[in-house]
């Protein structure tokens, strides 16, 4: 993982966070259409006191609805959820540092609740605020970032932006890994991105935004750091012949498609909805 940051212990994470390159210049033919490309900035995202996070909704979310912050399972407060474990409505006062476009705080945002939280098929976690959209937005004039309801595609155009250290990740999708593995924990479907985007410690949890629609497509959760196979922090991919691949410098995220049919009336999470596949309890 990413590691989660606590006071000065990281420090030295913060090595090799070099820019993006800058895109080749190509010509296009007149009939050719170039996506439209959606401002990417840190308006929405929040700062955890040891990970990166950003304040969520669904296309069906209401502005009278309790917001949502997601984040990474291994961000918790209370430690790494154990392989196998899913943590659903656990009380929670968390707070949150909630930034603008520019980075800069703007209003700290507290959880009534854990609403779902794992680490096992994916790296994710949904907190429950006590705030509403409708509230964040008239106090602070900030909206939630959509969570994208259909998985991302190989070549995608990706930023990942970590409200922890106020930095922003420009690369690509890569591909997916069919199984990462890390350590004692296993995820699915996992998303690779291109080598551009160098995150380090304290990116956990950050949105994966699609510059293209601007909605989020994944939450970085991991990256292989020392060429290790299969280790802690030096995860693996395992395709689906058992074959096992080792990307030294890679960087990972997990998808969020899969919360949106699972996010019912009110934002309530709900694990027995049609079409609802996450990790149950």
């Amino acid at each position: 993982m990413k590691k989660p940051l606590v006071g000065t212990l990281f420090a030295l994470l913060l090595f090799g966070a070099g820019a993006a390159p800058a895109a080749a210049e190509t010509r296009s033919s007149p009939q050719q259409v170039q996506p439209a490309v959606k401002a990417v900035d840190f308006a929405g995202t929040v700062a955890l006191s040891n990970c990166s996070g950003s304040v969520v909704r669904t296309p069906d979310s209401q502005p009278g609805d309790p917001a949502l912050v997601l984040s990474n399972g291994h961000c918790l407060e209370s430690g790494f959820p154990a392989p196998g474990q899913v943590v659903v409505n656990q009380p929670s006062s968390r707070t949150f540092s909630l930034l603008n476009s520019t980075g800069a705080k703007v209003a700290t945002l507290r959880a009534s609740k854990i609403a779902y939280a794992t680490m096992t098929d994916t790296d994710a976690s949904l907190y429950q605020l006590t705030s509403t959209y409708a509230q964040i937005k008239t106090a602070h004039g900030i909206d939630a970032l959509q969570l994208s309801a259909t998985r991302p595609v190989q070549g995608t155009s990706i930023k990942v932006v970590s409200g922890y250290w106020k930095r922003i990740y420009s690369c690509a999708i890569d591909g997916f890994a069919y199984r990462l593995k890390e350590g004692a924990w296993t995820w699915k479907d996992s998303v690779r991105y291109t080598s551009a985007c160098k995150t380090i410690g304290g990116t956990s949890g950050s949105p994966v935004i699609d510059t293209a629609t601007g909605k989020v497509v994944a939450v970085n959760n991991t990256g292989n750091e020392d060429g290790a196979r299969c280790t802690d922090n030096n995860p693996c991919e395992v395709d689906e012949s058992g074959n096992v691949t080792v990307r030294k410098g890679i960087n990972y995220g997990q998808q969020t498609y899969g919360f949106v049919p699972c996010i019912g009336v009110g934002n309530k999470l709900d694990l027995t909805r049609p079409g609802c596949n996450l990790p149950k309890p």
